[in-house]
């Protein structure tokens, strides 16, 4: 029953992220408030997974990453070169995510922030129309929305996650 109720507090957080990942794609700005529900939601599960399992190795491999990526994130900030916000989502997603799933979610980063610097730098490889434009207004502006490739890897790893546990539990057939 824990192990559910931690499920659907992930699964909560994935329209969180897909609106963080707009909004920072359309206004770049990550609101704090988005972000601290994140870490509510994040917490929430965590916490629900080692009472389940009784071993709290998962939220303390958690808190380390997300300390670690924040301390390592945070000169970048301070030198202007990625957002506050960027950085307090980086720091929460090792605890929305769980420390189990770092390894999906970082892999999934790499793509996606790598398609995403590739899209905004070459803003010509899209079709013509609005988008395109806007895209390049970001590329002029010198501004690349790490919210999106930070948002859809966690969402993409949330999605794995519930996908394998519920396969787990015998809700789906393989």
């Amino acid at each position: 029953m824990l192990l559910v109720a931690s499920l659907l507090l992930k699964g909560l957080a994935i329209p969180l992220l897909a609106r963080i990942a707009w909004l920072d794609f359309t206004t770049q700005k990550i609101s704090n408030q988005n972000v601290l529900l994140l870490l509510c939601l994040g917490l929430g599960s965590l916490q629900l997974l080692s009472v389940q399992s009784g071993s709290w190795w998962d939220m303390g491999l958690s808190a380390v990453a997300s300390l670690l990526l924040f301390v390592a994130l945070f000169p970048f900030w301070a030198l202007r070169k990625v957002g506050g916000g960027d950085v307090k989502l980086m720091a929460v997603v090792p605890l929305l995510i769980g420390g189990s799933g770092l390894l999906v979610f970082s892999v999934l980063l790499l793509v996606f922030a790598l398609a995403t610097a590739l899209i905004v730098k070459n803003p010509f490889m899209l079709p013509a129309g609005a988008f395109r434009l806007y895209v390049q207004h970001l590329d002029r502006k010198g501004v690349v929305p790490f919210g999106v490739p930070i948002s859809l890897a966690a969402i993409c790893t949330i999605a794995f996650q519930v996908y394998s546990n519920l396969t787990v539990l015998g809700g789906l057939s393989v």
